[in-house]
């Protein structure tokens, strides 16, 4: 069983996916800088020098913290757009496989 263990770890699809988890971790946390500490700043300035992360509204004894939640919305945007534009260069680049009809 061990064997077979390592076989499967040394496979490719196996190691591509460990790389790429890291890289995506690392990868969103810069991309939460770059939201927290430039994008949100500039956006609170340019609408009156709101401070997104402190917007709260108190309901009772709940905190609805809606800032923290535009900005991991808009966090969710930047990352979508990369990952879309990454793959849209490799299309053209020729690094995804395309698809056959097996019917035809």
């Amino acid at each position: 069983m061990l064997n077979e263990f390592k076989k499967f770890i040394a496979q490719g699809n196996v190691l591509d996916l460990a790389v790429a988890v890291i890289i995506g971790g690392a990868f969103g946390k810069i991309i939460g800088s770059l939201v927290d500490d430039i994008i949100m700043p500039i956006v609170g300035v340019a609408i009156g020098g709101k401070n997104f992360s402190g917007m709260s509204v108190t309901i009772g004894e709940a905190t609805i913290k809606y800032g923290n939640f535009i900005q991991m919305v808009v966090q969710f945007l930047i990352i979508a757009w990369v990952i879309f534009l990454i793959v849209k260069v490799a299309n053209k680049a020729g690094f995804t496989e395309k698809k056959t009809d097996e019917k035809a």
